[in-house]
């Protein structure tokens, strides 16, 4: 589902108040291997985490102001937003703002998802994920 509007609102059009929701932003014609691993993840954990998180996917280039807002230049971006609010969840990268590589265990995903969840509603703008990332790379 590709859309424009950046509000957490369902598919009739109605508010999603106090459901968390993020948003996959996805640049057009770009497709790689860290964007259909991520899809894979998103899609397998959609049922699960319904009854607190929403999921939109986002064609970038039609949300130009969107892109300069959130420093979007990745080909696949994973941010979340809980009553139209940004939440920032801090995976020990140094980048709070966003995830940008493709996570491969769902469980992991669906615990950060549970987090910001919670977080946000105790109306934190900042949440710690579960698990540091700052190693992710380490060899």
């Amino acid at each position: 589902m590709i859309g424009t509007k950046l509000a957490c609102r369902d598919r009739k059009g109605t508010s999603r108040k106090g459901k968390s929701c993020f948003i996959k932003s996805v640049m057009h014609g770009e497709c790689n291997g860290c964007s259909l691993q991520m899809d894979e993840v998103l899609a397998s954990v959609a049922e699960k985490i319904k009854n607190f998180a929403v999921i939109y996917v986002v064609d970038i280039t039609e949300v130009p102001e969107f892109n300069t807002m959130y420093e979007l230049y990745d080909p696949s971006t994973v941010m979340f937003f809980f009553r139209n609010k940004h939440i920032m969840i801090d995976l020990g990268t140094g980048n709070n703002n966003k995830i940008n590589w493709a996570l491969k265990d769902k469980q992991d995903f669906i615990d950060i998802v549970e987090t910001v969840y919670r977080g946000a509603r105790k109306g934190r703008g900042l949440v710690i994920a579960p698990k540091d990332y700052s190693t992710k790379y380490r060899y």
